[in-house]
Parts: structure tokens; C-alpha cells; sequence
């Protein structure tokens, strides 16, 4: 693996062919989150809140098809 500063403000990340896609996957999801929430001033709190929010709308909405 090599980790190299790049030009404007970037870094680059070469790694082997061989490293597991399914497991690369996942760290560039969790490298594009931690991008977009870099600059964030929410709180987990709030975070956590508006999670059960959603959750508990969407629950409401699609519970009937999986409770007959």
C-alpha cells in the first residue's frame, strides 16, 4: 500500500489488486462520510434524534406489510 500527498488538497491511495472489493467498499463509504460531515456542527444527539425520527415514520408507514 502506498499513501501519497497529491495535488490540491488530496491524498492518494494506492492499494493491491488483491485487497477484498466487498472491504475496500466499505472504507471509501466510510472515507466519503467522514468528508461529508467534516464540516458538520450537528451534534450525535441531534443526530441520533432525527435517526429515530425517520426510523419511527418509516416503521409507521411499512408496518402493515410485515404484520398481517
Amino acid at each position: 500500500m502506498m499513501i501519497e500527498n497529491a495535488d490540491n488538497n488530496k491524498i492518494t491511495i494506492t492499494v493491491s489488486s488483491s485487497v477484498d472489493r466487498f472491504g475496500l467498499q466499505r472504507l471509501i463509504d466510510y472515507l466519503k462520510y467522514l468528508e461529508a460531515t467534516s464540516k458538520s456542527k450537528a451534534k450525535q444527539s441531534d443526530v441520533d434524534k432525527l435517526a429515530d425520527e425517520v426510523n419511527s415514520s418509516w416503521w409507521e408507514a411499512n408496518k402493515s406489510r410485515f404484520i398481517k
